[in-house]
Protein backbone atom coordinates (compact mmCIF):
# COMPACT_ATOMS: atom_id res chain seq x y z
CA UNK A 1 0.00 0.00 0.00
CA UNK A 2 1.24 3.49 -0.70
CA UNK A 3 2.71 5.43 2.20
CA UNK A 4 0.03 8.13 1.79
CA UNK A 5 -2.71 5.51 2.30
CA UNK A 6 -1.09 4.29 5.50
CA UNK A 7 -0.85 7.90 6.69
CA UNK A 8 -4.58 8.39 5.94
CA UNK A 9 -5.42 5.20 7.86
CA UNK A 10 -3.40 6.04 10.96
CA UNK A 11 -4.69 9.64 11.00
CA UNK A 12 -8.35 8.52 10.85
CA UNK A 13 -7.98 5.72 13.37
CA UNK A 14 -6.04 7.92 15.78
CA UNK A 15 -8.72 10.63 15.52
CA UNK A 16 -11.32 8.07 16.61
CA UNK A 17 -9.37 7.07 19.72
CA UNK A 18 -10.37 5.90 22.35
CA UNK A 19 -13.16 4.34 20.28
CA UNK A 20 -12.40 1.84 17.55
CA UNK A 21 -12.34 3.53 14.17
CA UNK A 22 -12.73 1.93 10.76
CA UNK A 23 -12.83 2.25 7.00
CA UNK A 24 -12.41 0.41 3.74
CA UNK A 25 -9.52 -0.15 1.36
CA UNK A 26 -10.11 0.02 -2.37
CA UNK A 27 -8.20 -1.43 -5.27
CA UNK A 28 -8.64 -2.17 -8.96
CA UNK A 29 -11.76 -4.11 -9.92
CA UNK A 30 -11.03 -7.83 -9.91
CA UNK A 31 -8.07 -7.39 -7.57
CA UNK A 32 -9.31 -10.29 -5.44
CA UNK A 33 -8.46 -12.59 -8.35
CA UNK A 34 -4.84 -12.31 -7.18
CA UNK A 35 -5.42 -13.33 -3.57
CA UNK A 36 -1.79 -13.28 -2.43
CA UNK A 37 -1.29 -9.62 -3.24
CA UNK A 38 -3.38 -6.57 -4.00
CA UNK A 39 -2.62 -3.00 -4.98
CA UNK A 40 -4.38 -0.69 -2.55
CA UNK A 41 -5.46 2.55 -4.20
CA UNK A 42 -7.12 4.41 -1.35
CA UNK A 43 -8.47 4.35 2.19
CA UNK A 44 -12.11 5.36 2.71
CA UNK A 45 -12.84 6.44 6.30
CA UNK A 46 -16.14 5.28 7.74
CA UNK A 47 -17.95 6.07 10.98
CA UNK A 48 -18.04 3.41 13.66
CA UNK A 49 -21.78 3.43 14.20
CA UNK A 50 -21.34 1.25 17.31
CA UNK A 51 -19.39 4.09 18.96
CA UNK A 52 -17.52 1.41 20.94
CA UNK A 53 -13.97 0.96 22.18
CA UNK A 54 -14.16 -2.82 21.69
CA UNK A 55 -15.87 -3.37 18.32
CA UNK A 56 -16.98 -1.53 15.21
CA UNK A 57 -19.90 -1.53 12.83
CA UNK A 58 -20.27 0.28 9.53
CA UNK A 59 -23.56 1.60 8.22
CA UNK A 60 -24.54 -0.72 5.35
CA UNK A 61 -26.01 2.21 3.40
CA UNK A 62 -22.67 4.04 3.60
CA UNK A 63 -20.93 0.88 2.39
CA UNK A 64 -23.36 0.53 -0.52
CA UNK A 65 -22.84 4.18 -1.50
CA UNK A 66 -19.07 3.66 -1.47
CA UNK A 67 -19.41 0.48 -3.55
CA UNK A 68 -21.46 2.40 -6.15
CA UNK A 69 -18.87 5.19 -6.30
CA UNK A 70 -15.99 2.73 -6.60
CA UNK A 71 -17.81 0.70 -9.26
CA UNK A 72 -18.22 3.83 -11.39
CA UNK A 73 -14.44 4.33 -11.19
CA UNK A 74 -13.60 0.69 -11.98
CA UNK A 75 -12.52 0.00 -8.41
CA UNK A 76 -13.86 -2.14 -5.57
CA UNK A 77 -13.51 -2.73 -1.86
CA UNK A 78 -10.54 -5.03 -1.25
CA UNK A 79 -10.42 -4.86 2.51
CA UNK A 80 -11.49 -3.34 5.77
CA UNK A 81 -9.38 -1.55 8.36
CA UNK A 82 -10.08 -1.00 12.02
CA UNK A 83 -8.24 -0.12 15.17
CA UNK A 84 -7.65 -2.05 18.34
CA UNK A 85 -7.32 0.65 20.95
CA UNK A 86 -5.82 -1.42 23.78
CA UNK A 87 -5.19 -4.90 22.41
CA UNK A 88 -2.86 -6.70 20.04
CA UNK A 89 -3.22 -6.24 16.26
CA UNK A 90 -4.77 -9.70 15.86
CA UNK A 91 -8.38 -10.46 14.88
CA UNK A 92 -10.66 -10.89 17.87
CA UNK A 93 -13.30 -13.62 17.92
CA UNK A 94 -15.80 -10.92 16.92
CA UNK A 95 -13.60 -9.91 13.97
CA UNK A 96 -13.44 -13.53 12.82
CA UNK A 97 -17.18 -14.10 13.25
CA UNK A 98 -18.10 -10.95 11.31
CA UNK A 99 -15.61 -11.39 8.44
CA UNK A 100 -17.54 -10.55 5.29
CA UNK A 101 -15.48 -12.03 2.49
CA UNK A 102 -12.60 -14.47 2.27
CA UNK A 103 -11.32 -12.28 -0.58
CA UNK A 104 -10.90 -9.21 1.63
CA UNK A 105 -7.78 -8.15 3.48
CA UNK A 106 -8.44 -7.42 7.16
CA UNK A 107 -6.05 -4.74 8.39
CA UNK A 108 -5.79 -4.01 12.10
CA UNK A 109 -3.91 -1.09 13.60
CA UNK A 110 -3.16 -1.43 17.30
CA UNK A 111 -2.59 1.57 19.55
CA UNK A 112 -1.60 -0.64 22.49
CA UNK A 113 2.02 0.53 22.36
CA UNK A 114 3.65 3.88 21.76
CA UNK A 115 3.83 3.49 17.97
CA UNK A 116 0.89 2.14 15.94
CA UNK A 117 1.32 -1.49 14.82
CA UNK A 118 -0.16 -2.49 11.46
CA UNK A 119 -0.97 -6.10 10.55
CA UNK A 120 -3.04 -7.65 7.77
CA UNK A 121 -4.90 -10.94 7.66
CA UNK A 122 -7.02 -13.13 5.44
CA UNK A 123 -9.97 -14.77 7.16
CA UNK A 124 -11.64 -17.77 5.52
CA UNK A 125 -13.81 -20.41 7.14
CA UNK A 126 -12.97 -18.92 10.57
CA UNK A 127 -9.26 -19.49 9.93
CA UNK A 128 -6.93 -16.51 10.28
CA UNK A 129 -3.77 -16.22 8.19
CA UNK A 130 -1.41 -13.27 8.58
CA UNK A 131 -0.04 -11.71 5.41
CA UNK A 132 2.74 -9.18 4.88
CA UNK A 133 2.01 -5.47 4.68
CA UNK A 134 4.25 -3.82 2.11
CA UNK A 135 4.45 -0.03 2.22
CA UNK A 136 5.67 1.68 -0.94
CA UNK A 137 6.80 5.25 -1.47
CA UNK A 138 4.46 7.28 -3.60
Amino acid sequence: MPNRVLDDIVRHLHAGYPMEACGFLSGPEGAWNTPDSVDVIAFHPMANTAESAVYYTIDPLAQMALEDTLDDAGHEIVGVVHSHTHSEPFPSPTDVDTAVSENWHYVIVSFKREAPEVRSYRIADKLVREEPVVIIDD
